[in-house]
């Protein structure tokens, strides 16, 4: 079984080599994107709510994502492994989510930050071309991910689930690196 977290910068490959990895390791990619998506497509209770926080393009409230991953969690092809991206994104998400893993006796085997320094990001992204892809925007969100979301590596480094993975090589390299970590 594999279960892993990953977390990193915008830009770093996350959402590329979790997909990638839990293609091979035929396990579930879970991304709060994909799941807020999801609930709203179906209708559910949790998707209807989500889905008027983001019609009105705000942010969908911490206790939904937590409902929604815990709903997710829950499903029965999550079972065996699963590959959490985007979540947790804050220290408090992360003590509700251990709680929850602990409640559902499925313990997270390893936290994989990739680790990429922030001019390396700011390239990428240009280079992706997406409206919102301009530099002050980039900028502005890499600082929103150092205050909210990079305390969760000296979390999850203090309960010595940490493993940094240099993201700042090719694709494939990367990819060889995560392979790696799930076979040792």
């Amino acid at each position: 079984m594999t279960r892993l977290i990953f977390l990193g910068p915008p830009g770093a490959g996350k959402g590329t080599q979790a997909a990638l990895l839990a293609k091979d390791c035929e396990v579930p990619h879970i991304s709060t994107g994909d799941i807020l998506r999801s609930a709203v497509a179906a209708g559910s209770e949790l998707g209807q709510k989500a889905d008027q926080y983001m019609s009105a393009g705000e942010l969908v409230p911490d206790d939904l994502i937590l409902d929604l991953i815990q709903e997710r969690l829950g499903q029965d092809d999550a079972q065996k492994g699963w590959l959490l991206d985007g979540f947790p994104r804050n220290v408090p998400q992360a003590e509700f989510l251990q709680k929850l893993l602990d409640q559902i006796s499925q313990p997270v085997d390893f936290v994989v930050n990739l680790d990429v320094e922030d001019d390396v990001i700011v390239a990428r992204l240009l280079q992706r071309g997406r409206q919102d892809d301009e530099e002050s925007v980039i900028l502005n969100r890499l600082e929103v991910y150092r205050e909210q979301t990079e305390p969760l590596i000296d979390y999850y480094r203090s309960r010595q689930q940490l493993v940094s993975v240099e993201g700042n090589q090719t694709m494939d390299a990367v990819y060889s690196d995560l392979k790696r970590l799930v076979v040792e």
